[in-house]
This record gives C-alpha cells, structure tokens and sequence, in this order.
C-alpha cells in the first residue's frame, strides 16, 4: 500500500513515534517504507515518481478517504495518547455492529481507522 505524503520525514515521526511502525528502508526524502505487522505501507513524499503529473495533468496528491485499518485491543487509551500528540481527528469514536472505531489524520491529511473488535 502507498500513501502519497508531503514530508517523508514527518511521516515517519508519526507512524513509528506515534503509531508504532517499524521502519523497513528510507530512501531519502523521497520515499520510506513502514511495516505494522503484515501491512507493508510506502509513504511517497513530493519528488517520488509517485507524485508525478499524470498523463491527463491531475497531480496526485494525499488526503483521500481510502484508509489504512488498524485492529487495535485498547481504543480508549490510544485515542488518548493520540490527543496528547496533537493528532487531527475526522470524527468521534463510533460503535458498530463489529466494533468501535476512529479516523485519525497523519501530518499529510491521509486518514487512518483505528478499529477495535467488538468481544
């Protein structure tokens, strides 16, 4: 999966200082590559060939509604932690019939759900 950022840099504080991904290899600033268990994420910053004007000029850019899910056992404490951070939330938390769950933004606007399993 790859997430068009604006800066690599601050991209990988938030998803390995915040979130808690590893770093698997960082090509400068233009392009590193996180891993949370079995996701593979490539964060692709301004001058990665990913952020290249398409043929038909539309410039790829960040901050869509797509998202990363990421299944976590203790929602509560971690939108807590999140907001000492100062992570931009999308919404509240949100009870569904399969669990609870929270958009929260990275420094690039891109949306990641929180979502934890109802027992």
């Amino acid at each position: 999966m790859r997430y068009l950022v604006d800066d690599v840099g601050k991209a990988l504080e938030f998803y390995i200082d915040v979130l808690g991904f590893e770093l698997v290899e960082r090509y400068g600033p233009a392009i590193a590559i996180v891993r949370h268990r079995d996701l593979e994420l490539w964060l692709a910053g301004p001058i990665s060939s990913a952020a290249k004007p398409m043929p038909d000029g539309r410039q790829p850019e960040p901050g869509g509604w797509n998202r990363v899910v990421i299944e976590v056992t203790d929602l509560a404490p971690r939108v807590a932690e999140l907001k000492t951070t100062g992570a931009v939330f999308r919404n509240d938390v949100v009870d569904g019939p399969g669990g609870r769950q929270i958009l929260v933004e990275d420094p690039s606007g891109n949306v990641l759900e929180l979502f934890e399993p109802a027992h």
